[in-house]
């Protein structure tokens, strides 16, 4: 059975440019975002559920996102009874993912909202990705159409970086690439070879 280390970090704090250092590296790394987009896509397993939850979110046979947060805006129940129907499927997709590599000695699961979900309870270990505020803010302010009031908006949904860094296993800065490369080989050589302390 694989190390099953789970990858977050707020928003803009490298998590992607990190994930794509481990699957550099070899190590299989599951997306939850790129699942969901999956999910949502045409054929996709929750294209069904989402529609008879909402049909007008249901364009040309895939789940349009932004059909779906304009209704989250007048229906304040409807993201729970949405995520009592993806929840299931996504974790299903992660349980078929880990099976398809349980041959690997160390598998990442790529969770944005890992601590907000209750996510830690599925993986041996925690990977919490950081950087200070300032980087943060300039990463994310410079992606298309974020406003300083979005971003807001999404920290206020997410665990804060503090209380992330506290309660993960280990911490990556993500200041410079070199270091955070540096930092991701360190650490699959510490969980590959049976140590598992703090990178």
């Amino acid at each position: 059975m694989s190390f099953r280390l789970g990858l977050t970090g707020s928003i803009g704090m490298g998590k992607s440019t990190t994930a794509a250092m481990f699957r550099e590296l070899g190590v299989p790394v599951w997306d939850a975002d790129d699942t969901v987009h999956r999910l949502y896509a045409p054929g996709g397993a929750a294209v069904g559920p989402v529609a008879a939850i909402l049909p007008e979110a249901v364009r040309d046979g895939a789940v349009d996102r932004d059909a779906l947060r304009a209704a989250m805006k007048t229906d304040p129940d409807l993201l729970r009874r949405l995520e009592a129907v993806v929840h299931p499927l996504v974790a299903a997709d992660r349980a078929q993912f880990c099976r398809d590599h349980a041959a690997a000695p160390l598998v990442v699961l790529d969770i944005p909202l890992l601590y907000e979900t209750g996510g830690e309870a599925g993986v041996d270990a925690v990977l919490v990705v950081t950087t200070d505020p300032e980087t943060q803010r300039a990463r994310v302010m410079a992606r298309p159409g974020m406003t300083e009031a979005l971003f807001a908006q999404i920290l206020a949904r997410q665990v804060p970086d503090s209380e992330k860094r506290a309660r993960g296993d280990h911490v990556i800065e993500t200041k410079t690439l070199e270091q955070t490369r540096a930092s991701v080989a360190g650490l699959v050589q510490s969980l590959t070879t049976g140590g598992h302390g703090d990178a």
